[in-house]
């Protein structure tokens, strides 16, 4: 199964900038997360994702942690993410400044494999 969160729109300090360190700016997070689901012979649910805990951890780790580079706020995701969901076996997550630029938007991706 794979869960996928698409535009993912919150605020949030990133950035090295003196501006960025100040004032929030617009993050936009997609994110996809490759998992085994199974039910149990007795029909409970094995392997479940909670979605809404997924967005949850998201907009909180990138609110606290006040990131300076999108790099180390991937690789902060990942980690919380894994660490908060166990039973995932793929992560790919993707933070975009829309409004850094004047004339694109400007993203980082990761991806990770867990065996």
């Amino acid at each position: 199964m794979t869960i996928s969160i698409q535009n993912l729109e919150f605020e949030a300090i990133i950035g090295v900038l003196p501006k960025e360190r100040i004032s929030k700016q617009r993050i936009i997070v997609e994110c996809e997360i490759g998992y085994a689901y199974s039910k149990s012979s007795d029909g409970e649910n094995e392997g479940f994702i909670d979605y809404a805990n997924v967005v949850d951890t998201i907009i909180a780790t990138m609110q606290d942690k006040k990131f300076h580079l999108i790099e180390e706020a991937l690789e902060a995701l990942i980690l919380q993410i894994k660490e908060n969901f166990s039973q995932i076996k793929t992560i790919k997550i993707t933070i975009c400044k829309p409004d850094i630029l004047p004339n694109c938007t400007v993203c980082v991706t990761d991806f990770r494999y867990f065996l």
